[in-house]
């Protein structure tokens, strides 16, 4: 007699489980590539990403790789090369690092016409507003290499009817701090090579002043690496320790407490808040701010152990990759890159991290060389996400069906396997009668599956590759077309696939390697007749 076994997809990639451990977790994933962890539930194929301007799409600064950019203003900004860039289209980008820019602001020809102020030797940049009170604040921006920039641009219409502000920032004790960010009313800055242990702030409500009432500077016995303003507190994360600084604008109470001195982060381009928390890589994984703070440094203020694997080997090669990271609110989610100049684009790697009920679960990626990213709301407060690659090209992330690096359209290869089941009992054979796939199609797709029995035994056969191409499409009244689509089919269809082959242990792999729409797979059914034991 036959009997069923249901496997719902939730709790995404886990590596660091054996293989018998894992089997008692079948919803887990052992390979969770190009699929995100859906906030609804099941594992969803990712979306690719597009130029941002489509074909009439133009590169800020030629081939010079993007170091940061900021969604401010309608617009992006983008920095690349010697420059810092801004479009609100990406058809056409206009340098704003500008010389003389008037005190009282430049209209839109005035300001073309001024001469380059050149970055030189830019770096990754961190961006922070100052909100003020002007239609998009000021955008303040750190390198390592220059002074602070600031950029403010006023009024609502077009281009051509707004005023231009830039300048350079001088902060009185360093050059060139690397990180910077707003708190309280205070732009705090540090991580500079000639003052690597110390943080400086200005003034109260004017970023532009560090020598008036109010600025300051405190050195740390640790190298500044990241800055984040969180609740009452501007957090310090520095090279193997982290602090609080607090009571900013009362010189009296003013301090800066340790956090911990045995954790540190490893670059400031990871930190993210989410979730009423920061995130930070750390040397052993993704870290919780809140928790490395409750606890200290034990493991538990880890939310990466599923992959501990994955963040170990990035770690121990942190200095072979450039980093970047960012958060899409409208999914719970933190996605950090990784890539090396040195690989193909296709070779670049990422991690997914989707916050549920349960906490973090993560996937991986494979194709997006983000040297940046960014996201924020657009002018219709619908959330927009950007990155920029090594070649000078900037892209609307997670948008498409298809990688499309330098505009050329590429497959996306994505993959998803299961654990090796054993429904209960490893030492009873199983037969195989069929399985249904539980799957949301975004649009047509053709998806595999491939069936392993026995962890891959070479001496147990393993069926062929199975098509999975008669996934309904559930038509939308108004689009479908009579005849041709299907009409009535199930937001969810369960397809079913026949398969052969036995064996004490069965892995499903769903799999895909095409230019077709997203798609979810929300869980199996799987029928099959026991044997006798061995």
């Amino acid at each position: 007699m036959s009997q069923p076994f249901a496997l719902s997809c939730r709790g995404g990639l886990n590596v660091n489980l054996n293989q018998l451990e894992i089997m008692r977790q079948p919803g887990l994933a052992t390979k969770l590539l190009n699929f995100e962890v859906d906030p609804d539930g099941g594992y969803r194929r990712i979306s690719g990403f597009n130029l941002f301007g489509g074909g009439s799409s133009a590169r800020p600064n030629s081939s010079n790789p993007v170091l940061g950019m900021a969604v401010y203003a309608d617009g992006l900004v983008v920095c690349s090369g010697t420059g810092i860039f801004f479009s609100q289209d990406g058809t056409s980008w206009i340098q704003i690092n500008k010389a003389s820019v008037s005190g009282s602001g430049d209209n839109l020809t005035t300001f073309n016409a001024r001469s380059n102020d050149d970055r030189t030797g830019q770096g990754q940049c961190t961006f922070s507003i100052f909100e003020g009170t002007t239609d998009y604040g000021d955008l303040l921006i750190c390198d390592g290499a220059n002074k602070p920039f600031f950029f403010r641009m006023t009024g609502t219409g077009n281009l051509s009817t707004r005023t231009f502000f830039a300048g350079e920032i001088t902060v009185d004790g360093t050059t060139a701090p690397s990180v910077g960010v707003m708190h309280e009313n205070h732009f705090v800055v540090g991580g500079a090579s000639t003052a690597k242990n110390t943080i400086f702030f200005s003034s109260s409500v004017d970023p532009d002043s560090f020598s008036g009432s109010g600025a300051g500077s405190i050195q740390l016995t640790d190298s500044v690496v990241g800055l984040a303003s969180f609740r009452s507190d501007l957090v310090i994360f520095c090279t193997n320790s982290i602090f609080r600084l607090v009571n900013i604008s009362d010189s009296t109470n003013i301090a800066v407490v340790p956090v911990t001195r045995n954790v540190g982060c490893l670059d400031g381009q990871s930190i993210q808040e989410i979730g009423g928390d920061l995130l930070f890589l750390s040397p052993d994984g993704i870290r919780t701010f809140a928790g490395t703070a409750r606890i200290g440094d034990v493991e538990l203020s880890s939310v990466s152990r599923q992959i501990q694997k994955v963040t170990t080997a990035l770690a121990d090669n942190i200095n072979n990759f450039t980093i970047s990271s960012g958060v899409l609110r409208s999914k719970s989610q933190y996605r950090l890159f990784y890539t090396n100049t040195s690989l193909a684009s296709s070779e670049a790697k990422g991690i997914i991290g989707t916050l549920t009920p349960n906490g973090f679960e993560w996937s991986e990626t494979k194709g997006i060389q983000a040297n940046a990213l960014a996201s924020g709301l657009d002018k219709d407060g619908i959330e927009q996400a950007y990155h920029g690659d090594n070649s000078g090209y900037v892209y609307n992330h997670d948008t498409g069906s298809t990688f499309n690096p330098a505009g050329t359209a590429t497959n996306m290869s994505a993959e998803y396997f299961t654990p090796d089941l054993d429904f209960g009992d490893i030492g009873t054979r199983k037969t195989i009668k069929y399985i249904k796939l539980s799957v949301t199609p975004e649009g047509t797709i053709q998806p595999q599956l491939n069936v392993k029995y026995d962890f891959e035994d070479n001496n147990t056969p393993q069926p062929p590759t199975y098509v999975l191409d008669h996934i309904p499409l559930p038509a939308v009244f108004g689009t479908a077309v009579f005849g041709t689509d299907t009409f009535g089919a199930p937001e969810n269809p369960l397809v079913r696939q026949a398969v052969e082959g036995t064996g004490n242990t069965i892995s499903l792999r769903i799999s895909s390697d095409d230019q077709r729409s997203p798609y979810i797979i929300n869980g199996f059914y799987i029928d099959y007749m026991p044997a006798g034991r061995k």
